[in-house]
Parts: C-alpha cells; sequence; structure tokens
C-alpha cells in the first residue's frame, strides 16, 4: 500500500547499508555538526547525509565532486543513502572543503570499528609507502638556478615595457592631448608579469627553506656523508608553481610530481592501522609516526613489524626494542662493514638465521596489495587536492574507504 523506499532496492549485504548506518549509529560527528549551531536555520542537506554521501563515494571510485552529485541523481545506492536527495557538486565541494580536516580523523574511528569487529589482531604489521601523482604537472616548475636567469630576464623585459609604455603615453599625450586617457598598462604585458611574480615567491620558498635546513643543522639519521646546510638553496633545488608543496620523486617508471603516501598494515585481514603523508621521497623518518598513531588509535601496539630497506636506521631499529617490537627490516642499503651500528648488524643476523622461513618475507604479501586495492582496483592514482594539509586528508579518506570495504567484506 506504500511506495517503495531507495533503500528496497537495495541488496540487503551491500556497503551502502553499512556505511549508512555507521554515520546514524557509531561514528561521533560532533566535529562536524558543532559547526552548525547557527540560530538562521538548518543546512539545507543534514551534515551526517553528506559525511555518508563522501564516504561512499570513495569506496565506489569516486573522487570528483562532479560525479559524486550525478550519481545521486542516476544510481539506486546513492538515492538510498541520500533519501532521494540531490545536493549539486557545489554543495558536495564546500562541504568537503569546509570539514576535510574533520573527515580526515573519521580515519580512527573506522580503524576502532574494524577492531572491535575483530579485523584488528596486531600480530604482524608491514610498513611500506608509495609514491602517488599530486595535482600538478611536473613540468610546470622550475630549479634555483633557472628562478635566478629567469628573473633576472623577466625584470630586464619588465623595465623595457615600461620604458615602451611610457614613450607610447608621451606620443598620444602630443597627439591627444594630456587630459585624455590612454595611460593604461598594455594587457600583453600581464601574463609575463603574473609568472614573474609566481617565480619570485618560489625562489623566496626554497630560499626560507635553505636558511630553516642551516638552522636545524645535518640530520643526524643520514646514512651517508653530506655537506652542512649553507643556508642557501641548492642549484639543482626545485619548486613546482601549480602545487609548491608537492615535489619531484623516483617512482619504477620515472619521476613524477608527487608526495610520498605511508600506511601500516595489519597481517590478519588487511586493515590499515596508521596512514601519514610526507613530502620527502625517503621512508626512513615514517615508521616512529606511523608506531605511534598505531599506539593512539587502538591503545595497543604490534607484536611484530616488518619494512623494507627504505626504514633500516640506528633511531628505527632502537625504537622498535624500546616499544617491545620484534621488527624484521631490511638491511640491503646499509654498508657491510664494521663501522655498521650494533643495531644495523643485529638485525643483518636475525635476518640470517630466518633465511626463507624468515617473518620479513610476509612484509610483501602483506603491505603490496593494499596499494594494488587503492591504485589499480579503485583506480586512484592522483590526488585531486592541493597543498599537504588537504592531500593528506584526502589519503586519509582513501584510508578509510579501504577499510569500510574489508569491513563490509567481513560482514557479508
Amino acid at each position: 500500500m506504500f511506495p517503495a523506499s531507495p533503500l528496497d532496492l537495495v541488496e540487503k549485504d551491500d556497503l551502502v547499508h553499512l556505511v549508512r548506518n555507521l554515520v546514524l549509529e557509531q561514528l561521533d560527528l560532533e566535529e562536524i555538526l558543532g559547526q552548525y549551531q547557527e540560530e538562521r536555520g538548518y543546512p539545507p542537506f543534514h551534515p551526517a547525509m553528506m559525511t555518508g554521501l563522501i564516504l561512499y563515494s570513495y569506496s565506489q571510485r569516486i573522487y570528483s565532486t562532479r560525479r559524486m552529485a550525478r550519481a545521486c541523481q542516476q544510481r539506486v545506492d546513492f538515492m538510498a543513502l541520500t533519501g532521494m536527495q540531490k545536493p549539486d557538486f557545489r554543495t558536495i565541494h564546500l562541504f568537503r572543503q569546509r570539514h576535510l580536516q574533520a573527515l580526515g580523523r573519521l580515519f580512527g574511528q573506522v580503524l576502532r570499528v574494524c577492531a572491535k569487529s575483530g579485523l584488528v589482531k596486531l600480530g604482524h604489521v608491514a610498513l611500506d609507502g608509495t609514491r602517488i601523482k599530486a595535482n600538478a604537472n611536473k613540468r610546470k616548475g622550475m630549479t634555483y638556478s633557472q628562478m635566478k636567469k629567469a628573473e633576472t630576464g623577466f625584470e630586464a623585459e619588465v623595465r623595457r615595457w615600461f620604458a615602451e609604455a611610457d614613450r607610447i603615453d608621451r606620443e598620444e599625450d602630443a597627439l591627444y592631448g594630456p587630459d585624455k586617457s590612454g595611460d593604461e598598462m598594455p594587457e600583453w604585458m600581464g601574463d609575463k608579469q603574473e609568472r614573474m611574480k609566481r617565480i619570485q615567491q618560489a625562489k623566496a620558498e626554497l630560499e626560507a627553506e635553505a636558511k630553516e635546513e642551516a638552522e636545524r643543522g645535518p640530520d643526524p639519521d643520514k646514512t651517508r656523508h653530506e655537506k652542512k646546510p649553507t643556508g642557501k638553496p641548492a642549484e639543482t633545488a626545485h619548486r613546482n608553481f601549480t602545487d609548491s608543496e608537492s615535489r619531484l620523486m623516483k617512482t619504477p617508471d620515472g619521476f613524477i610530481q608527487g608526495y610520498n603516501a605511508q600506511v601500516a598494515v595489519d597481517s590478519q585481514n588487511q586493515i590499515i592501522v596508521a596512514q601519514t603523508l610526507t613530502q620527502s621521497s625517503n621512508d626512513m623518518h615514517q615508521m616512529i609516526p606511523l608506531l605511534k598513531q598505531i599506539r593512539t588509535h587502538l591503545g595497543r601496539q604490534a607484536r611484530e613489524v616488518s619494512a623494507d630497506a627504505g626504514y633500516c636506521s640506528k633511531q628505527n631499529l632502537k625504537a622498535l626494542v624500546q616499544r617491545h617490537i620484534r621488527g624484521y627490516v631490511a638491511t640491503d642499503r646499509q654498508r657491510k662493514d664494521r663501522n655498521v651500528s650494533r643495531w644495523v648488524q643485529r638485525m643483518r643476523q636475525r635476518l640470517a638465521r630466518g633465511a626463507r622461513r624468515s617473518r620479513y618475507r610476509l612484509r610483501m604479501q602483506i603491505v603490496e596489495p593494499v596499494f594494488g586495492q587503492i591504485k589499480h582496483v579503485r583506480g586512484f592514482r592522483q590526488f585531486l587536492l592541493r597543498g599537504k594539509t588537504k592531500v593528506a586528508a584526502e589519503w586519509s579518506l582513501i584510508c578509510t574507504a579501504h577499510n569500510l570495504l574489508k569491513l563490509a567484506a567481513a560482514r557479508s
């Protein structure tokens, strides 16, 4: 006697039901809902519905707000989630932009739901990083040396433009009279002036970074000798004009303009138990933040941790022992002489004793499939947002969607 609800048209074990119930019953959205306390009325679309829409979209390989809005109009599962409401792409974009950091922090809550469901054991956790393209063209950038040459060239050209503009003004004053219009800057000057401003800004950022590095001093964990920071950028230092916080990074397929996305994955069900994002292509300084995040989210630490040679350093190996974690970290990139630290020597002996049966062999089969699922199965190969803070929140959403899919698979 009543018309069918969109929920009736979706299979009972569909992910949309899990996301809907999580958002309505289990996730604490006070950080988002607390921003809607004004007396002028409620937002046109409930924040909980919008949160569910974004989480579900990311789990369905939909990352663009335009595609999200289109799905709300065309797909039954999205209609079931939104209750037939159809927010446009600008509304979805503004909501995500306003609450991006809060949405990123939902990773911890979803992870704890997975732990309560018995999907996280922390018996063995594997760490690794992957390079993901930034929303920037690697060719739209310059080295510090190129910036200095371009800045000098542009300054000379701009001076010539102003001299030419003055000459034209004098001719027009003589032709039309001094009170007539005609002294505006020619349009053809605009683009190169704007480019010069961007070059000067990027050059200043490189100089500020070099000065900060000099004040900080040399890195004690570097495995090879490097010159003491001078306070001046290297001539080869590079800065991108589109996303200045992204970096050129080497991958098996060549160099990309991107970020280094890090995860720690539990062996039981390939749940991501920690995630970070860094501008550095070096993984060495990411182990301790990942271990701290596991402890923060789950209240306990992993019993075993495996990682490739990029994480091998005295500081990291010592941190594993201090946290009572049995580590399996590759030592391939460390020197094989007597001067290598005793921490690296002990790890090398541990891996040698285990040989092919070493627990280190679990690393690749635990963490590499997760990157494959994110990049190849769900098609996330490039960030949509720009700037490290926004990109880090976007990576957190991607990891949250991954855990949601694992949770749904376990409950089906």
